[in-house]
């Protein structure tokens, strides 16, 4: 049972930026696609971004794509999201989950998630 623990949220000011980590302790990452998913309040969970297990990442949502970057860092088994620009929009719990498969093209939704983090919040403030 792989469990993933996601840190780096909290407050920041429109314009400002956040790290994201996303990390399994005890356990490697490293053949595991990663998906950053985000649930605004009263909206459906939607995919961010996503990296296989070889480094490639997948497009990004809508209006993130230039100000999120994912990546990942095998030698400390963790997955990141770099996030700029940061607007009141992007609000939301933000979700690391992972894909057995290892490939993004297989992690196309939350359905095809074999585990979740329990999210960590970011609140752009207006």
């Amino acid at each position: 049972q792989l469990q993933l623990v996601e840190s780096g949220g909290g407050l920041v000011q429109p314009g400002g930026s956040l790290r994201l980590s996303c990390a399994a302790p005890g356990s490697t990452l490293d053949y595991y696609a990663i998906a950053w998913f985000r649930e605004a309040p009263g909206k459906v969970r939607k995919k961010v971004s996503c990296i296989d297990s070889v480094g490639e990442s997948s497009d990004y949502l809508d209006g993130a794509g230039g100000r999120f970057t994912i990546s990942r860092d095998n030698t400390n088994h963790t997955v990141y999201l770099q996030m700029n620009g940061l607007k009141p929009e992007d609000t939301a719990d933000y979700y690391c989950a992972a894909d057995s498969d290892g490939l993004c093209i297989s992690a196309d939704s939350e359905h095809d998630m074999d585990y979740w983090g329990k999210g960590t919040p970011v609140h752009g403030s207006s």
